[in-house]
């Protein structure tokens, strides 16, 4: 049984909607057929109930066409990862060939860099770290900031767990998350360094099977102004993998928000590719990274009390909580919006955009006019 997402395994997931899925809800990047809307699972309590809650909505989320998942190590404390693994234990061992779902139809992201701790908020978070990471010596004092690190100890330790999380020996795509974090503290030069270490160490987790390709998951990185202490410049960051791992490098996506609010990524041109200026979204493309959004409804502020010209953008469309997540699949350089979703209604409503195409570059362009 296959152990990772393949082509041929998202090419069979996407080939049963057919008839069913509205035209470009999936696209395909970096040889994988992969769904307009993403499931997140970020938000939560750390109990039972919501754990119970994200499995059922992950089981009905692959049942209504999404097929990538993403979370991160410290996400409620490693039980969203867990939630999601048992999720797919069950849906991998359901027997009959119309109910099975297969592993290589499905599309695993998480992400390591924050201390996750373990199930809740530990009385002593020092004295955790200390136990867990500097004793054993996975890493040192010194390399965390802020209760981020990205040695190449740490990361592998962190990949270690979140595979027995998730229940898988392969993960599709691991984020270093937020690495930007760090500038704030370091010098750019060590920031590099670390950052170049933590590639090879992801490029070394490639060969050994352990995940399939790698990124960065950031907030404010490649969507702020190069003047500022966080910025990113993503022709730096792939030359960094390229350093490390030669022209077939396996640094291959990245994670940015990108909402109605939050338009950088399309508007912004802070990135740079020799001496041309451009928004990521075109950067990305030029360098050949694949764009995942985050925060396609902005923690739900984006769920209710939209301005009318919006939903004049998007007839049809039953909330606006789908006429904001339609604005960001569609838009030109968007491979999957991930928006978060613990409860079966939400995963229903906001599915049901995948049966409809996606918005043209009219409706889209029509609302950046209508703002000025």
């Amino acid at each position: 049984m296959l152990r990772y997402a393949t082509p041929a395994g998202t090419a069979r997931y996407a080939a049963r909607f057919a008839g069913r899925a509205g035209d470009g809800h999936f696209r395909q990047a970096q040889g994988l057929w992969l769904s307009s809307i993403g499931l997140g699972t970020y938000l939560g309590e750390p109990d039972e109930a919501t754990d119970a809650a994200y499995r059922a909505a992950v089981t009905r989320a692959i049942s209504l066409g999404c097929n990538v998942i993403d979370t991160a190590i410290n996400y409620r404390f490693q039980r969203s990862e867990r939630a999601i693994g048992l999720a797919l234990r069950d849906l991998f061992q359901r027997e009959g060939r119309e109910a099975r779902i297969l592993r290589s139809e499905i599309v695993i992201a998480t992400k390591g860099g924050y201390v996750p701790f373990d199930g809740g908020f530990p009385t002593d978070p020092h004295g955790y770290i200390q136990e867990t990471f500097i004793r054993p010596g996975i890493a040192r004092l010194e390399d965390f900031v802020d209760g981020h690190c990205i040695t190449p100890a740490y990361l592998r330790h962190q990949l270690e767990q979140s595979r027995r999380n998730l229940g898988l020996e392969c993960i599709d795509i691991y984020y270093v998350h937020n690495p930007e974090s760090q500038l704030r503290r370091i010098p750019r030069a060590e920031f590099q360094q670390r950052l170049r270490a933590a590639f090879a160490a992801l490029e070394a987790a490639v060969a050994d099977g352990l995940i399939r390709m790698y990124g960065t998951a950031t907030w404010n990185g490649y969507r702020t102004s190069p003047r500022d202490p966080d910025y990113l410049s993503l022709a730096e960051v792939v030359d960094l993998a390229r350093q490390v791992g030669g022209p077939d490098h396996h640094f291959k996506v990245i994670q940015l928000p990108y909402n109605l609010a939050m338009v950088e990524a399309l508007t912004r041109p802070n990135q740079a590719i020799g001496r041309e200026a451009m928004p990521v979204l075109e950067a990305a493309s030029r360098l050949g990274i694949t764009v995942v959004t985050s925060a396609a409804l902005l923690h739900s502020q984006l769920t209710a009390r939209l301005p009318g010209f919006i939903a004049e953008a998007f007839p049809g469309l039953a909330s606006d909580a789908q006429r904001a997540l339609q604005f960001a699949r569609s838009t030109p350089g968007v491979y999957t919006a991930l928006v978060g979703m613990s409860q079966v209604a939400h995963v229903e409503e906001n599915l049901e955009l995948a049966t409809l195409p996606l918005a043209t570059e009219d409706q889209l362009f029509s609302l950046f006019q209508r703002s000025e």
